[in-house]
């Protein structure tokens, strides 16, 4: 066997049965009275018999001042009292120990001291109590933390109203209110925020053009916050402003298209589904004219009960390509004809937990449910069906045009 190298750094020896009494406390009433904690130890009506050193000291009152004068609810405050009257002292009676309870203890000079309470009651060999053991820990750092912790909560949850008002604000600034009422007509409209801390991009208007014409839109921008607002405003004006000299429906969104597509390659590019139209009188009612990009169908719900998708097939996202493909559709419409338009948020809404989306077929029967209808009682029940749907992920617009023979 070869040798072994001889070891270096320090050597660690056994340490000698005899010299564990050294390392170990051998004075049991020291222990007691100088622990980290406080220690007393009452008669079952709560009367001291003996209290530790510590405990005296964070007090501020003598041995003599407390044992066999004070009952271990005279150290506490009025509240504290209250609540061991009430709570702790019959929950120790029943279960014979009780843990962790925050109390205020009232100290000789009139201060309280924060303190958590565990209290065991000791009883002799034939099961009956005999005394009540109780360890108090000094909760003064924890009770600092928490109260700086709840300070920073009240601090988050104002600044978090003051996001939820400020949003609220802004997305008001970019809805119309309230719409005009072109003649013959009824109107209505909602708008359902999904995030109340967040701005969406759902967008309508309602707006006169010459000719005893109408301009209407509805439309939903790609994503949430302050770049889909901004989109959002520059989409509404320039479907206003290119309205008043574009006769067409689809030469407006072509329009739209070309203003958006100018940011295709920046972050802050952001696309858009929409459905303009543009409302034209005749001796009958109103001839309608719509353009869609990418946009879901109006439904048109007819006096006689039926209801009558109006889908803008083919149509593109607009701003998403330099040329996009526009689809047009026109119809008339009569007294007791109603328009619904909407975003997408309503049909994929989900119905439940872990469910299917609602769907358009289901938004299509839920409204022939409701032909004949008008403008303002479409817009009350899609109001009260977002209310029944478990999830919303995204925000909904929704905006509702009918027709009858007298003046709105």
């Amino acid at each position: 066997m070869s040798e072994q190298p001889p070891r270096t750094g320090p050597r660690c020896e056994p340490v000698s049965e005899s010299a564990f009494p050294a390392m170990l406390e051998d004075d049991i009433d020291d222990l007691y009275d100088t622990a980290p904690c406080g220690n007393l130890s009452t008669l079952l009506d709560g009367t001291i018999a003996k209290i530790n050193v510590t405990l005296l000291d964070w007090l501020g009152y003598s041995r003599d001042e407390v044992v066999g004068r004070k009952r271990f609810s005279d150290l506490l405050t009025v509240g504290g009292r209250l609540y061991h009257e009430t709570h702790f002292a019959p929950l120790l009676q029943m279960r014979g120990e009780i843990n962790g309870i925050a109390l205020d203890l009232r100290c000789a000079d009139g201060s309280r001291l924060p303190v958590l309470v565990t209290s065991t009651v000791k009883t002799g060999g034939d099961g009956q109590p005999l005394l009540i053991r109780t360890t108090i820990f000094d909760a003064r750092e924890r009770r600092a933390y928490e109260q700086e912790l709840l300070y920073a909560s009240k601090q988050a949850e104002a600044e978090r109203e003051r996001l939820r008002e400020l949003v609220a604000e802004l997305q008001h600034s970019l809805l119309p209110d309230p719409l005009p009422t072109p003649p013959h007509m009824q109107v209505g409209a909602y708008y359902h925020m999904a995030s109340t801390d967040r701005i969406g991009g759902d967008f309508y208007d309602l707006f006169p053009l010459d000719g005893n014409r109408w301009g209407f839109f509805l439309g939903d921008v790609c994503g949430k916050g302050p770049v889909a607002a901004a989109t959002t405003a520059a989409a509404r004006y320039t479907l206003r402003t290119a309205a008043t000299y574009e006769s067409e429906p689809a030469a407006v969104l072509a329009h739209l298209n070309s203003v958006l597509y100018q940011g295709y390659h920046s972050r802050s590019h952001r696309h858009c589904t929409v459905i303009f139209g543009i409302l034209t009188p005749t001796a009958s009612g109103y001839s309608v004219t719509i353009a869609g990009g990418g946009h879901p169908a109006p439904m048109l719900l007819r006096a006689d009960g039926t209801v009558e998708a109006q889908p803008t097939t083919g149509g593109t996202l607009i701003g998403s390509l330099r040329r996009p493909n526009i689809a047009t559709r026109t119809f008339s419409v009569a007294a007791g004809d109603t328009l619904v338009l909407y975003s997408d948020g309503l049909p994929e809404a989900r119905t439940g937990p872990g469910a299917d989306r609602y769907g358009e077929d289901a938004l299509r029967a839920f409204l022939a449910r409701l032909t004949p209808t008008s403008a303002p009682v479409a817009v009350e029940a899609l109001t009260g069906l977002l209310g029944t749907l478990e999830r919303l992920d995204d925000d909904v617009a929704v905006m509702a045009l009918s027709f009858d023979d007298t003046d709105g």
